[in-house]
């Protein structure tokens, strides 16, 4: 006979002290009584939607862990959003008391943090650094202006609100936290409709729809990229359109991809997004990167993903990303590459490819789930003369 699955309150109560905090501590976090918290650990009580978000988000752990049988789950090792950040998006760090940041001054910070995040080898340390209190400020300024007459500084804020939840929405997820991911994905539709700004709002879609395809919710991603697509449609096909359209199309090519419709993929790709991207040119519409060489990238990764590493390879080698304004797309392709030689068993290149992502972004390298699978299979199968570089490698990743 097969055991009873423990109700939700015993997985929160089990996750709890793992984490070895208090019911009082949690309770009071999560903005609930003890004697309430106590009452669900027990089964007394089944806590709302909400409060089983905040209980997950403030013992960092995915919703379904506290739904699912999480006794045998771990949080993922890819899960390195900064305390400070969940505290500032969950709403429970300190209150400001300042006045509101003005429009202008919001726009040139969510920038900066934008540069920060595709530029800088240490991305995840810095811009840890300066999200909680960007967060904390733009949620004050969307506040402050909520009933204000000034209808176009509103509008500005809830533009700089909505491209600072579409970073949010990369570093959750390159973090591991696809719950987060969701969550800020979900802001930045509502700030991108409060913008009423139709390109934002298609990015919101763009944005919503990465994050169901890192939950295998690739039918969902697919519709999303579509309605987003649609939504521009009787828009003047201006730059800015045309790329967005593209970078939705690629989000579209990905979850054929995913479900395995490798030629669907294919004639989407060679189709519709190859002829945005030639319209639109290369570019950085939204930081999604969108332009030929994107399209080109999205041909090695179908390629790769169908298992076909010698086309992919083929296709690699034609490829300059040097020019591209994103380190994690620099990344993102490297690590194909890299995938593409460990399915053909050429250690050399994969310790080489490796090497390299390790130079271009040492904090991305230590929290990418494939590179570190590749490392240890790297370890199990590698020859005596590499076994050195390997064993370094995978002491800096913090491989046991």
């Amino acid at each position: 006979m097969n055991a009873p699955m423990p109700h939700v309150g015993e997985r929160i109560r089990f996750w709890r002290e793992k984490r070895q905090r208090t019911q009082a501590a949690v309770a009071g976090l999560c903005g609930i009584t003890e004697e309430y918290l106590s009452q669900i650990e027990r089964g007394l009580k089944v806590p709302s939607l909400q409060v089983l978000y905040g209980l997950a988000l403030e013992l960092s752990v995915p919703v379904a862990a506290l739904l699912g049988d999480g006794r045998d789950e771990s949080p993922s090792e890819n899960a390195y959003v900064a305390d400070s950040v969940v505290t500032a998006l969950i709403g429970y760090g300190p209150k400001t008391h300042t006045e509101p940041v003005t429009a202008p001054e919001l726009r040139e910070r969510v920038e900066s943090a934008w540069r920060i995040w595709q530029t800088s080898p240490k991305r995840f340390t810095e811009a840890g650094a300066i999200l909680p209190e960007l967060i904390r400020d733009t949620e004050n300024a969307i506040r402050a202006h909520r009933l204000s007459p000034d209808s176009a500084a509103r509008r500005d804020i809830h533009r700089a609100a909505a491209d600072l939840y579409f970073l949010l929405r990369s570093y959750c997820r390159r973090a591991g936290r696809i719950d987060l991911s969701l969550m800020v994905a979900d802001r930045a539709l509502r700030s991108a409709e409060e913008a009423d700004d139709p390109v934002r709002s298609a990015a919101a879609k763009w944005n919503l729809g990465h994050v169901l395809l890192a939950e295998g919710e690739h039918e969902g991603a697919q519709q999303t990229a579509i309605q987003g697509i649609e939504a521009l449609h009787d828009l003047p096909k201006n730059g800015d359109a045309l790329a967005m359209v593209g970078a939705l199309e690629l989000v579209a090519v990905v979850a054929d991809a995913r479900r395995k419709k490798w030629w669907q993929a294919r004639e989407r790709l060679s189709g519709n997004a190859s002829q945005r991207a030639a319209e639109a040119g290369e570019g950085n519409i939204m930081w999604t990167v969108f332009g030929p060489t994107n399209v080109e990238l999205h041909i090695v990764s179908i390629e790769m993903e169908a298992g076909e590493a010698a086309e992919a390879l083929r296709v690699a080698d034609q490829i300059d990303t040097s020019h591209l304004p994103s380190i994690e797309r620099r990344f993102t392709f490297l690590l194909e590459v890299a995938r593409c030689y460990d399915l053909r068993r050429e250690d050399p290149a994969v310790l080489v490819h490796l090497l390299d992502l390790e130079a271009i972004s040492p904090e991305d390298l230590a929290r990418n789930p494939l590179a570190r699978e590749m490392v240890c299979r790297l370890r199990r199968r590698v020859r005596p003369t590499y076994r050195r570089q390997v064993e370094a490698l995978a002491e800096r990743l913090g491989i046991a």
